[in-house]
């Protein structure tokens, strides 16, 4: 049998009509008409009442579309199985962490965390929030560390996923200097516009600023002349005096104590968030679970 006319035999059973089937299958109605015949003829049971319009399921056909639905559910979930198999033995923690974390917070909070107790090999992917979701949700990493505010919820369902606040940062809307020291860019609710250097629409950060700052943005009528994904890009942009961002205070607080940059707004223009890691709600690998453990204790 062929796991394809399972498929066919679904696609059938959905529409009752062979010529729709077929080009919902992208074969002709001929060729689709001889799968679902090898089907039953595999089986030795006719699934179809042919004598009806639309064609209907016979008893039998009935039986077997839960069966069919089963067989392909189980096929699909044999690959993640089969990680779950091989990561029970490994003592690799995967990580996903997006770009700024990675190259802020994430090394200093790893050694101290190592310094309590030895950990096993580490495999980090750093990527924009929107990718670090889906490897999450894909059940590629076990453990997810971002930027996070309870005002604008993720991707990550909180009825399968948990997550322990392991720090926090600040988004503060940044410029470059002027000669006399005050900000070349203002952000101001009177209506002078500040050129925005945004993020993109895969970035947390920037789905957090747009959640949380685009109200006051239009009322400035601030509008962005540039958008990227990482937040070490806007950096530069600003530096060279481009425009206004909303950058973590973990990536320029040295910038800002030595006056290559300025806050280009007050105390309400600012964010602040927490630094948090998720996790599955699933049954992790002993390693990661040991390690989800250390974290909680470290955290309080």
């Amino acid at each position: 049998m062929n796991l394809t006319w399972l498929e066919d035999f679904l696609a059938l059973a959905s529409s009752g009509n062979f010529s729709r089937a077929a080009s919902d299958r992208h074969m002709t109605q001929p060729a689709f008409s001889r799968r679902v015949r090898a089907l039953e003829e595999w089986l030795g049971v006719a699934l179809f009442d042919r004598s009806t319009h639309p064609v209907t399921l016979t008893e039998t056909g009935q039986w077997f579309q839960s069966v069919a639905q089963d067989i392909l559910a189980r096929v699909a979930r044999v690959p993640d199985e089969a990680r779950a198999v091989a990561d029970a033995s490994s003592a690799t923690l995967r990580f996903a962490s997006t770009h700024a974390l990675s190259f802020t917070f994430l090394p200093t909070w790893l050694r101290g965390l190592e310094s309590g107790s030895p950990m096993g090999p580490i495999q980090l992917v750093s990527d924009v929030m929107q990718q670090c979701e889906a490897l999450m949700l894909q059940g590629r990493i076990q453990f997810l560390l971002c930027h996070w505010h309870e005002q604008v919820p993720g991707r990550l369902d909180p009825a399968s996923h948990r997550s322990v606040t392991v720090g926090g940062d600040t988004l503060v809307p940044v410029s470059a200097p002027g000669k006399n020291g005050k900000p070349q860019h203002l952000l101001s609710a009177s209506g002078k516009r500040a050129p925005i250097l945004a993020y993109s629409s895969e970035s947390g950060l920037g789905r957090i600023v747009r959640a949380l700052r685009s109200g006051a943005l239009e009322k400035s009528r601030s509008e962005p002349v540039f958008t990227a994904h990482l937040a070490s890009v806007l950096k530069t942009m600003v530096l060279g005096g481009r425009g206004v961002a909303w950058l973590p205070l973990s990536l320029i607080a040295e910038d800002l104590a030595s006056g290559r940059l300025v806050a280009a707004g007050g105390p309400e223009w600012a964010i602040e968030l927490d630094i948090r890691l998720f996790r599955s709600n699933a049954a992790l690998p002993p390693a990661a679970e040991n390690f989800w453990r250390q974290v909680a204790a470290a955290t309080g």
